[in-house]
């Protein structure tokens, strides 16, 4: 199959007009993108567990907004009504139609919290997390039918930067249209990914590693996930300092492992992360950002990963749009 012909691909192909569309709607973030006191409590899971990861770090590091994670078991199993009374409370969810993260909102409602939801989905018929959260953040008017989420995971992302933006005016007004023309040109390079001299080495790999440091964790994380969904590899995400605390005793010769760069070196955390698997013989590649600032070029770099997760798929005659065993809304309550 060529990758230009799976369904995936098209959706990538998207996302540089998706952003642009986005950016030409942020100025309604004004009215949605509630904050408590400067705080905000996220959830989500899968992909959208993995934005509100970069939420994390961007809210915190650029906006001044502490955020933290709310896990739904704890608010199922909680022995008595905890207090969010006013607490604002972001559910990531591609669909608006997963129903633990439906069912933990409506929860959190009822003890006073303050709901908004990104969702992909424009049909508040059809998305119970928007009508349930009152505030919609709407990522896209563009439905996405692959299992594995790629242009809404960016458009998450997007909107996380978005919003830093309007609470904070932290970054320049020019990232933002820089990062739309440096994905233009990423994606059109697109079928060359299987040709990269690594490639074969990843195709054989037992395990494959990816490695990053604060909102590069984030896309770590996805890649993995997309390299599990697509591919079927045994594929995980690490921080830098979590790799080094245990995971890499488990990597051999036979594994490979991505170190994500925010720029044209790699940090020192990362030197660190090459040097213990250089000691261990583990083949690795570095993906560095010769373009695009920082934090934006986390866009770039997770493109990247998602077009080589779609060209291994192909190459292990995989269908990457319709993975055996997975569906788009998982039900997992």
């Amino acid at each position: 199959m060529d990758i230009k012909n799976t369904l995936t691909y098209r959706d990538i192909a998207e996302i540089p007009d998706l952003l642009e569309d986005f950016s030409a709607r942020a100025g309604e973030l004004k009215k949605t993108a509630l904050r408590s006191e400067r705080t905000v409590y996220l959830v989500g899971r899968g992909s959208s567990g993995n934005a509100t990861l970069f939420a994390k770090y961007i809210w915190e590091t650029f906006a001044g907004t502490i955020t933290n994670f709310i896990h739904p078991h704890s608010i199922f199993e909680a022995a008595r009504p905890l207090n969010f009374s006013g607490q604002s409370v972001w559910a990531f969810s591609q669909s608006g139609k997963s129903p633990d993260i439906v069912a933990c909102l409506e929860k959190l409602l009822r003890w006073g919290a303050r709901g908004v939801a990104v969702t992909n989905e424009a049909d508040l018929e059809k998305n119970p997390l928007a009508r349930r959260a009152g505030r919609h953040i709407l990522l896209s008017s563009s439905p996405e039918l692959p299992v594995a989420a790629t242009k809404s995971f960016i458009l998450q992302l997007w909107a996380v930067l978005w919003t830093a933006q309007v609470w904070s005016g932290c970054f320049s007004k020019k990232d933002f249209p820089d990062t739309i023309a440096q994905a233009r040109r990423l994606v059109a390079g697109a079928a060359g990914r299987s040709g990269q001299v690594f490639f074969k080495k990843v195709k054989a790999a037992q395990m494959i590693g990816f490695v990053g440091r604060g909102p590069y964790n984030a896309v770590a994380d996805d890649s993995a996930l997309k390299f599990r969904e697509m591919a079927k590899a045994h594929a995980l995400g690490y921080s830098a300092a979590e790799f080094l605390h245990g995971p890499v005793g488990a990597y051999t010769r036979k594994d490979f492992v991505f170190l994500l760069s925010p720029g044209e070196k790699l940090p020192e955390d990362l030197l660190k992360v090459k040097k213990a698997l250089d000691e261990r013989g583990t083949p690795y590649h570095a993906v560095f950002q010769k373009k695009g600032k920082f934090p934006f070029n986390c866009l770039l770099a997770d493109i990247e990963m998602k077009l080589l997760a779609l060209n291994l798929a192909l190459a292990r005659g995989l269908n990457p749009d319709n993975p055996k065993g997975l569906k788009k809304v998982t039900h997992t309550f």
